[in-house]
């Protein structure tokens, strides 16, 4: 029992240190953190530039969000393609999301769609919403990647199961004209309608245009549907 005691002491001396060296070596994050959200980005730049540096990767991430606004810097694209990169190469999904819209828009890097498509699937595997919606116009489109409306239908429903509202109403398109997924006015009604009740304006000519051609047991099946996803996702 002793032992056992003697050991616990230890790992938790232990685990005690590694927190302390955590905090020496990254206690800055915090005090940038509260002078960036006080619009002090000089404060925020000063205590995050050591950081990224040193490989973190939310600061790395930061610093490029800062050159690409120019916020308490000179706006240079380069540099934060520079800082994207490092901080996606360290998995951070924002990060690469941010890289593939560089690549996407050239800036900072040269244009190229394929490369833009590489960054914005593992962001996209990594749960980002905006790489989720994003493929799906890419593959939607076939920019930068062959066309493909199973794929892009794909991408559009993670998002749009997410809540994001370009994506539920391409979705209703795509259910509409049995785009990727087989045709079906009621789930596409359903996602216009989910669109619509998120502010979106755009797909509500459709949905209505469609209401026209489907049977009152389709409008009441798709607006029970509607009702049933809103409750389920507030």
């Amino acid at each position: 029992m002793k032992k056992i005691a003697l050991l616990l002491a230890i790992t938790l001396s232990a685990c005690a240190t590694e927190m302390q060296d955590e905090v020496r070596k990254y206690g800055g994050f915090a005090d940038g953190y509260i002078a960036y959200k006080d619009g002090d980005y000089e404060t925020a730049l000063r205590e995050w530039q050591p950081l990224a540096e040193q490989g973190h990767a939310t600061a790395q991430f930061n610093l490029g969000l800062m050159f690409e606004q120019g916020l308490g810097v000179t706006q240079d694209h380069k540099q934060a393609a520079n800082w994207y990169r490092r901080a996606a190469d360290r998995g951070d999904a924002q990060a690469q999301f941010n890289l593939g819209s560089l690549y996407f828009k050239g800036q900072g890097v040269p244009q190229d769609f394929s490369e833009a498509t590489r960054w914005y699937q593992q962001a996209a595997e990594r749960g980002d919403i905006n790489a989720q919606a994003s493929l799906g116009t890419l593959y939607q489109k076939g920019t930068g990647v062959p066309q493909d409306y199973s794929e892009s239908a794909k991408w559009y429903h993670k998002a749009a199961g997410r809540g994001d509202v370009a994506a539920q109403r391409n979705l209703g398109m795509q259910y509409s004209l049995g785009f990727g997924v087989p045709q079906d006015y009621v789930k596409a009604y359903m996602w216009f309608n989910i669109a619509n009740a998120h502010g979106d304006t755009t797909g509500t000519e459709f949905r209505d245009s469609i209401a026209q051609i489907m049977t009152p047991a389709q409008l009441a099946e798709a607006q029970k549907l509607t009702r049933e996803w809103l409750q389920n996702h507030r």
